[in-house]
């Protein structure tokens, strides 16, 4: 009996529940890979039935084609359930380089900024040009302000402000993202970094914990305030590369 081995393993509780969540969420991804496979069968074969029942002259085939059209949609909001969590399980070890905050959060906005103007949003840039750089994953954080941004366009659907502004504080630089949507009661501004909560109907509730996922992945942090009826308040802080004399 290795008495050192098992004295080790009693002084490092931490270190035995984090392998234990990574050998949790390595079955996880394994089993929504599992899922997958045989889900995309059974949508790709509702889709063949859609087609022959709209080609039949049955005369059952209006309900028949309304139930199967039922299990495309059930089938669809599961992939996408699917897709959002295998990319929730996968924020881990990802590789990240100097680069600019500001030319990452420039090129999202510009991706919003014909929705943004058909919804009546003004989009107002106050960007740091002496900003300095961060050691970021592109297309992670990219996925992580798209979805912030979304989710700010989509709570004002009448039209509003959407304030971004970017500044140095004394632990590196932060992201202040201002909207004059609908706001949040007080539970949905507490849990909606909770896995699986979700306010919206077809919503996986894994939007925001990503994005918070891929933001603490940076070593940054995100802070929320809103209030209902006068808007949102997003703060996100990553901390800048230690310069070396």
């Amino acid at each position: 009996m290795n008495t050192d081995q098992d004295e080790s393993l009693a002084q490092d509780p931490q270190g035995d529940l984090l392998r234990q969540y990574h050998e949790l969420a390595e079955l996880a991804g394994s089993l929504a890979h599992e899922i997958k496979n045989p889900l995309s069968v059974i949508h790709m074969n509702a889709d063949l039935l859609s087609e022959e029942l709209h080609e039949s002259q049955w005369p059952g085939k209006r309900r028949a084609i309304s139930k199967v059209d039922m299990i495309k949609q059930q089938c669809h909001r599961m992939e996408n359930l699917l897709r959002d969590f295998l990319r929730f399980a996968r924020m881990q070890d990802m590789e990240l380089t100097l680069g600019s905050l500001n030319e990452q959060l420039a090129s999202v906005l510009n991706l919003f900024q014909a929705q943004a103007d058909k919804q009546g949003v003004r989009l107002e840039r106050f960007l740091d040009s002496n900003l300095p750089n961060i050691r970021l994953n592109g297309s992670s954080l990219q996925a992580a302000l798209i979805n912030l941004v979304k989710n700010s366009l989509e709570a004002m659907p009448d039209g509003g402000e959407l304030l971004i502004r970017t500044y140095v504080i004394p632990s590196g630089v932060a992201i202040d993202m201002i909207d004059t949507g609908c706001g949040m009661d007080e539970t949905t501004a507490m849990r909606m970094f909770e896995p699986f909560y979700s306010t919206k109907p077809e919503g996986s509730g894994l939007g925001l914990p990503t994005t918070r996922k891929i933001i603490e992945a940076h070593g940054g942090r995100i802070r929320v305030q809103s209030e209902v009826g006068r808007g949102t308040k997003f703060v996100l802080e990553f901390p800048t590369p230690v310069r070396i004399a």
